[in-house]
């Protein structure tokens, strides 16, 4: 079978009119507008430093939005514990995916590649980008809560708040022009954790972009 080609649900147009009108807006303003705008929603996580507080705020709105977890399969301890915590905190309605492979059995046919090699894409492919899109055929959202920020990588430079996934579902960044300082604040009055022993096994270097946004 074909892919299916979505249908956008907005022009570039309208989305700029959105990201100029909530531009100064609170987190909560935007999931609220978001949620108006469609409400067959999801949120993506993948429980590295500062998700807490997309669950928190989008859950805040929504108390059973799907969560979707995409694990590589390669996350270290501190990040397991650290999600089991939030989503018994959160009370989170998670999907898990993961991929077909294992992690120990890839270990012994390629391991983690470098970036420069070969296997990296097809790494890449395994390990990430399957199992996302295997999450949003299953979940066929229309709109998509992350946690891209300003600052991150220079493609997530240049989206805005609100801005159009490669098959035109709306994606939704409530905390796009947050600093670190802003959401240890945040964290800190929700009374959430955060954990910086992360490990992205796709990525050598923090300013490069993960695949699934660009």
């Amino acid at each position: 079978m074909g892919k299916i080609i979505r249908k956008k649900m907005f022009t570039e147009n309208q989305i700029q009119e959105l990201n100029e009108a909530f531009k100064d807006a609170s987190p909560i303003e935007i999931i609220k507008k978001a949620f108006e705008l469609n409400n067959k929603t999801v949120v993506t996580t993948n429980f590295r430093p500062y998700e807490a507080a997309i669950l928190h705020a989008v859950s805040s709105v929504e108390v059973k939005v799907p969560v979707v977890w995409c694990d590589t399969g390669y996350n270290t301890p501190q990040t397991y514990k650290h999600a089991e915590q939030v989503i018994k905190d959160l009370d989170l309605n998670v999907f898990l995916y993961v991929p077909k492979q294992t992690s120990s059995h890839r270990d012994v046919v390629m391991g983690i590649p470098s970036i420069d090699a070969p296997e990296h894409a097809l790494f890449t492919e395994q390990v990430k980008l399957e199992p996302f899109r295997r999450a949003m055929d299953e979940h066929k959202p229309n709109v998509w809560f992350t946690n891209l920020r300003q600052g991150q990588t220079a493609f997530r430079n240049s989206i805005g708040i609100f801005s159009l996934s490669k098959d035109g579902v709306l994606k939704v960044s409530p905390f796009y022009y947050w600093s670190d300082e802003k959401l240890d604040s945040y964290l800190e009055d929700n009374n959430l954790t955060n954990e910086f022993k992360y490990f992205d096994p796709t990525k050598a270097l923090e300013n490069r972009e993960c695949g699934l946004h660009a």
